[in-house]
């Protein structure tokens, strides 16, 4: 129930406060005096559009705050919780607009996006219109009112059917898809298939290819130490006649053949013979340490092709080993999914097939579940339109086979006899302004009985009609108000009569500044009120006194 409504700077309201309680409140006031801008204000709380040229002229924001106290509702409860809110029984919704445009939304102080004041918001108050009536004039909006009349257990149904109806949906377009690019599909697998054998052949082995880069390193410096080993050796002792080797004997045995002769050949020849035998023991050590060194020229051959085949593989799916064999999983994994037994043509028609059959046993639930929901609204609704003295019209709901979609695979529309022997035709090319109105109120009738807001609006669905049918909606709406909270403008005085608290609309202008008021009316009040409706400015005594009867009656 909504209990307060704060609005301020909004359009030409400065700021207004009003409290309601349970049954029927009414508004009234001229046209133009802003009944209407606070049914607005009450939508923008409740998650509408927002535009800045609802912002009065010369202010910053508006401000809308609402006091909510909520009855006992599973459903809003766990939608409070899916938002983190607790179960509790006030709510305090808020509403900032900004002159720039921008738009803050508030929930027990917390702030919300404006999806979630929406979602909040439509389990607190529901607000019929003039514009609603356009609904009833579009059989496209025709299944949306039938669904409306569903209870819990429909909406179950409904669920399961929008699923299965997304699952063969997406089904069928995979399967339309891959029959439309078979060529592309070819392409693929076989890109796919070269990159996949390309990395496979290579047989990466993280730890064994991370070892043969020091390998190659060692391999690397062992050629380079037996190339200067072998060098040196062939430089002391290579082909007898160039060794440093042999030359150093020659001369060693020439000069110790004359030492003899002078002391100082001797002497020479003692340290060319000590250098002799320094080179032998070298060049003995240089043939030891060849000897010893392990190089293999091939293997060093094979170790660089294949880190050149590795770093390849990098450079094409790396930049790391690592990335290589993680390409090569989704490789293979694409190709599973193109080429699988699970995903080719075959399987995919199949998983159609299944989806589809799914999909009619679910369309057929759907179906049954309409079709009896269809039966109560139609009795219902008989029995409001005689309540609403149009005991002689009978509603029916035509179902047709449509293609299948989001809402099942059947067209709704309403149908209306409004004399008996005249037929059963369209609604909307049968049905008058006031046959309209109370044919709109029979239906907000009837789901109100099932629906789990706490508040209901009424604006201005008493156009068109007069005389006992207003009385009659008047009844009608008041019934409404007796099982919960009813807010409603009007410019009928027996609509406004049945009403347990009356608002007044004024609005007073000066020269650059036009502001809305609004005020409770006191009993003497309402009877004047009352009799300017039913006679106009000029009030008699007979209006005084027909109010007055219209208020005790």
């Amino acid at each position: 129930m909504l209990q307060e409504i704060s609005i301020k700077n909004f359009a030409i309201i400065d700021e207004i406060h009003l409290s309601f309680s349970n049954g029927m409140t009414i508004l009234t006031g001229e046209t133009g005096a802003g009944k209407s801008i606070i049914i607005d204000a009450m939508n923008l709380l409740l998650g509408g559009r927002a535009s800045s040229d609802f912002v009065r002229h010369g202010q910053e924001k508006s401000e809308i705050q609402g006091l909510f106290f909520v009855e006992r509702n599973p459903d809003l409860s766990e939608k409070l919780e899916e938002f983190g809110f607790a179960d509790e029984q006030e709510l305090i919704l808020q509403r900032e607009i900004f002159a720039n445009g921008r738009s803050v939304c508030r929930i027990n102080g917390v702030l919300v996006n404006l999806s979630t004041l929406r979602e909040i918001g439509e389990f607190l108050v529901d607000i019929h219109g003039q514009h609603d009536n356009q609904e009833l004039m579009n059989a496209k909006h025709h299944l949306g009112l039938l669904d409306e009349f569903g209870d819990p257990a429909f909406e179950t149904i409904k669920t399961d059917y929008q699923a299965k109806f997304q699952t063969y949906k997406d089904l069928v377009i995979q399967l339309k898809t891959r029959e439309k690019n078979q060529e592309e599909y070819a392409q693929r697998i076989e890109i796919l298939e070269f990159q996949a054998n390309e990395i496979e052949i290579a047989e990466i082995d993280l730890v064994a290819d991370q070892e043969l880069i020091q390998r190659r390193e060692q391999l690397t410096n062992a050629k380079q130490i037996a190339d200067a080993l072998n060098t040196a050796y062939d430089a002391l002792d290579g082909e007898e006649e160039l060794s440093s080797l042999n030359g150093v004997r020659t001369a060693m045995n020439e000069v110790e053949s004359v030492g003899e002769l002078y002391p100082e050949y001797k002497t020479l020849a003692e340290k060319i013979s000590e250098s002799y035998y320094v080179l032998e023991d070298a060049t003995s050590k240089l043939s030891s340490l060849i000897d010893q060194l392990e190089f293999e020229p091939n293997e060093l051959l094979q170790i660089e092709e294949r880190i050149m085949t590795l770093n390849t593989l990098k450079k094409k799916y790396g930049p790391e080993l690592t990335d290589v064999l993680t390409t090569l999983e989704k490789v293979n994994l694409e190709l599973d999914q193109l080429t699988g037994s699970d995903s080719d043509n075959a399987g995919l028609k199949e998983s159609v097939k299944i989806a589809q059959e799914d999909l009619l046993k679910s369309a057929q639930n759907l179906n049954v579940s309409r079709h009896a929901m269809a039966e109560e609204l139609q009795a219902d609704i008989k029995q409001e339109l005689a309540d609403l003295y149009m005991e002689k019209a009978d509603f029916k709901v035509e179902f047709q086979p449509a293609k299948f979609s989001a809402n099942g695979n059947e067209h709704v529309e309403f149908y209306i006899q409004t004399n008996p022997g005249e037929g059963y035709k369209p609604l909307a090319k049968t049905a008058s302004g006031g046959e309209l109105s109370r044919l709109m109120l029979a239906i907000k009738s009837s789901f109100s009985r099932r629906g789990n807001k706490t508040s209901i609006v009424f604006d201005e669905v008493d156009t068109g009609v007069s005389g006992r049918v207003a009385q009659a909606i008047a009844q009608k709406i008041y019934k409404i108000a007796k099982a919960g909270q009813v807010l409603a403008i009007s410019h009928l005085p027996q609509v406004v009569a049945v009403a347990d608290k009356q608002f007044h609309i004024e609005k007073t202008s000066t020269a650059d500044l036009t502001t809305s008021t609004v005020r409770v009316l006191t009993p003497e009040e309402r009877v004047q009120e009352i009799a300017k409706m039913l006679a106009g400015d000029d009030v008699t005594q007979e209006a005084l006194a027909q109010a007055q009867h219209l208020l005790e009656k």
